[in-house]
Protein backbone atom coordinates (compact mmCIF):
# COMPACT_ATOMS: atom_id res chain seq x y z
CA UNK A 1 0.00 0.00 0.00
CA UNK A 2 2.79 2.36 0.92
CA UNK A 3 4.60 1.53 -2.35
CA UNK A 4 1.50 2.40 -4.39
CA UNK A 5 1.10 5.77 -2.67
CA UNK A 6 4.78 6.50 -3.23
CA UNK A 7 4.51 5.63 -6.94
CA UNK A 8 1.40 7.79 -7.34
CA UNK A 9 3.09 10.77 -5.64
CA UNK A 10 6.27 10.41 -7.72
CA UNK A 11 4.23 10.07 -10.93
CA UNK A 12 2.21 13.18 -10.08
CA UNK A 13 5.35 15.20 -9.35
CA UNK A 14 7.02 14.06 -12.58
CA UNK A 15 3.96 14.83 -14.70
CA UNK A 16 3.55 18.29 -13.18
CA UNK A 17 7.28 18.98 -13.58
CA UNK A 18 7.18 17.97 -17.26
CA UNK A 19 4.12 20.14 -17.83
CA UNK A 20 5.74 23.16 -16.17
CA UNK A 21 8.94 22.70 -18.24
CA UNK A 22 6.86 22.64 -21.43
CA UNK A 23 5.08 25.80 -20.29
CA UNK A 24 8.41 27.56 -19.64
CA UNK A 25 9.80 26.42 -23.00
CA UNK A 26 6.77 27.62 -24.93
CA UNK A 27 6.76 30.94 -23.06
CA UNK A 28 10.46 31.38 -23.81
CA UNK A 29 9.94 30.65 -27.49
CA UNK A 30 7.13 33.17 -27.83
CA UNK A 31 9.01 35.82 -25.87
CA UNK A 32 12.36 35.32 -27.58
CA UNK A 33 11.16 34.90 -31.13
CA UNK A 34 12.21 37.90 -33.14
CA UNK A 35 11.20 38.94 -36.59
CA UNK A 36 13.29 37.81 -39.51
CA UNK A 37 15.44 40.67 -40.81
CA UNK A 38 15.35 41.44 -44.52
CA UNK A 39 17.76 43.08 -46.91
CA UNK A 40 17.72 46.90 -47.17
CA UNK A 41 17.21 48.75 -50.47
CA UNK A 42 20.96 49.12 -51.00
CA UNK A 43 21.37 45.33 -50.67
CA UNK A 44 22.97 45.38 -47.22
CA UNK A 45 21.64 43.51 -44.21
CA UNK A 46 21.66 45.51 -40.96
CA UNK A 47 21.61 43.41 -37.80
CA UNK A 48 21.06 45.78 -34.87
CA UNK A 49 21.95 44.51 -31.41
CA UNK A 50 18.59 45.69 -30.06
CA UNK A 51 16.86 43.32 -32.51
CA UNK A 52 18.98 40.32 -31.49
CA UNK A 53 18.32 37.62 -28.97
CA UNK A 54 21.04 38.27 -26.38
CA UNK A 55 22.53 36.03 -23.74
CA UNK A 56 24.52 37.88 -21.08
CA UNK A 57 26.78 36.35 -18.47
CA UNK A 58 27.75 38.93 -15.84
CA UNK A 59 30.41 36.64 -14.34
CA UNK A 60 32.07 35.84 -17.70
CA UNK A 61 31.16 38.58 -20.21
CA UNK A 62 33.49 37.17 -22.88
CA UNK A 63 30.82 34.54 -23.59
CA UNK A 64 28.02 37.08 -24.16
CA UNK A 65 26.17 36.15 -27.33
CA UNK A 66 23.80 37.82 -29.79
CA UNK A 67 21.84 35.94 -32.44
CA UNK A 68 19.81 37.12 -35.41
CA UNK A 69 17.64 35.43 -38.02
CA UNK A 70 17.83 37.07 -41.47
CA UNK A 71 16.89 36.43 -45.09
CA UNK A 72 19.36 36.38 -47.97
CA UNK A 73 17.47 36.94 -51.24
CA UNK A 74 20.52 36.55 -53.47
CA UNK A 75 23.51 34.25 -52.87
CA UNK A 76 27.04 35.60 -53.07
CA UNK A 77 29.91 36.98 -51.01
CA UNK A 78 29.10 39.44 -48.22
CA UNK A 79 31.61 41.67 -46.42
CA UNK A 80 31.03 41.70 -42.67
CA UNK A 81 31.36 44.96 -40.72
CA UNK A 82 31.01 45.38 -36.97
CA UNK A 83 29.63 48.75 -35.89
CA UNK A 84 30.55 50.13 -32.44
CA UNK A 85 29.75 53.20 -30.39
CA UNK A 86 32.95 54.42 -28.75
CA UNK A 87 34.34 57.36 -26.83
CA UNK A 88 37.90 56.68 -28.07
CA UNK A 89 38.37 56.00 -31.78
CA UNK A 90 42.06 55.13 -31.19
CA UNK A 91 41.25 52.26 -28.83
CA UNK A 92 37.98 50.38 -29.21
CA UNK A 93 38.71 48.57 -25.93
CA UNK A 94 37.65 45.05 -27.03
CA UNK A 95 39.43 42.77 -24.56
CA UNK A 96 39.08 39.55 -26.58
CA UNK A 97 38.55 38.98 -30.31
CA UNK A 98 34.96 39.04 -31.52
CA UNK A 99 33.70 35.79 -33.02
CA UNK A 100 31.03 35.89 -35.76
CA UNK A 101 29.59 32.55 -36.91
CA UNK A 102 27.40 31.76 -39.91
CA UNK A 103 26.67 28.13 -40.77
CA UNK A 104 29.98 26.27 -40.37
CA UNK A 105 32.11 29.36 -40.99
CA UNK A 106 33.40 31.84 -38.47
CA UNK A 107 35.36 35.05 -38.39
CA UNK A 108 37.43 35.93 -35.34
CA UNK A 109 39.17 39.27 -35.06
CA UNK A 110 39.89 42.04 -32.59
CA UNK A 111 37.94 45.02 -34.01
CA UNK A 112 39.91 48.08 -35.08
CA UNK A 113 38.67 51.47 -36.17
CA UNK A 114 38.58 51.07 -39.96
CA UNK A 115 35.95 53.77 -40.56
CA UNK A 116 34.66 56.64 -38.47
CA UNK A 117 31.11 57.56 -39.40
CA UNK A 118 30.73 61.29 -38.88
CA UNK A 119 27.45 62.78 -37.67
CA UNK A 120 25.86 59.36 -37.26
CA UNK A 121 22.32 59.46 -35.90
CA UNK A 122 22.99 56.07 -34.27
CA UNK A 123 25.02 57.60 -31.41
CA UNK A 124 24.95 60.68 -29.20
CA UNK A 125 27.81 62.68 -27.74
CA UNK A 126 30.29 61.70 -26.24
CA UNK A 127 30.16 58.57 -28.46
CA UNK A 128 31.30 58.18 -32.04
CA UNK A 129 30.31 55.45 -34.47
CA UNK A 130 33.15 53.34 -35.82
CA UNK A 131 32.99 50.42 -38.23
CA UNK A 132 35.45 47.54 -38.20
CA UNK A 133 35.97 45.20 -41.15
CA UNK A 134 35.74 41.62 -39.87
CA UNK A 135 36.07 39.59 -43.11
CA UNK A 136 33.56 38.04 -45.50
CA UNK A 137 31.18 35.11 -45.82
CA UNK A 138 30.13 33.33 -49.00
CA UNK A 139 26.45 32.38 -48.90
CA UNK A 140 25.70 29.69 -51.52
CA UNK A 141 21.90 29.76 -51.56
CA UNK A 142 19.16 32.27 -50.93
CA UNK A 143 17.09 31.60 -47.82
CA UNK A 144 16.82 32.17 -44.10
CA UNK A 145 19.98 32.09 -41.97
CA UNK A 146 21.09 32.53 -38.36
CA UNK A 147 24.20 34.46 -37.42
CA UNK A 148 25.83 34.58 -34.00
CA UNK A 149 28.26 37.06 -32.40
CA UNK A 150 30.23 36.30 -29.24
CA UNK A 151 31.89 39.23 -27.46
CA UNK A 152 32.13 40.89 -24.07
CA UNK A 153 30.64 43.99 -25.74
CA UNK A 154 27.31 42.24 -26.41
CA UNK A 155 24.83 43.81 -24.01
CA UNK A 156 21.10 43.30 -24.08
CA UNK A 157 18.82 46.31 -24.28
CA UNK A 158 17.25 45.24 -20.97
CA UNK A 159 20.65 45.23 -19.22
CA UNK A 160 21.43 48.70 -20.57
CA UNK A 161 18.00 50.01 -19.57
CA UNK A 162 18.33 48.61 -16.05
CA UNK A 163 21.88 49.99 -15.69
CA UNK A 164 23.14 46.53 -14.72
CA UNK A 165 26.45 47.08 -16.47
CA UNK A 166 29.42 49.28 -15.65
CA UNK A 167 29.93 52.41 -17.73
CA UNK A 168 31.29 51.32 -21.09
CA UNK A 169 33.66 53.28 -23.30
CA UNK A 170 32.73 51.05 -26.24
CA UNK A 171 29.66 48.99 -27.01
CA UNK A 172 28.76 46.81 -29.95
CA UNK A 173 25.84 48.26 -31.93
CA UNK A 174 25.33 46.12 -35.03
CA UNK A 175 26.67 43.79 -37.67
CA UNK A 176 26.34 44.88 -41.29
CA UNK A 177 26.52 42.43 -44.21
CA UNK A 178 27.33 44.20 -47.50
CA UNK A 179 27.02 42.23 -50.75
CA UNK A 180 29.96 42.29 -53.14
CA UNK A 181 28.88 42.97 -56.69
CA UNK A 182 30.78 42.38 -59.91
Amino acid sequence: MMKQKFIVIISTVLISFCFSCNQRASNKDSGDSKKTISQLEDGSILLKLEEAICYNDLTNPSSNTAEWKFVVPKPGRYNVWLSSATKDTNNLDYIKPVKISLLDNSLERNPECDKIIRNSSDVTYPFFRTDSYMGSFYIQESGEYNIQVISEKVTSKEALDKNQLPALNTRLMSIILIPLTR
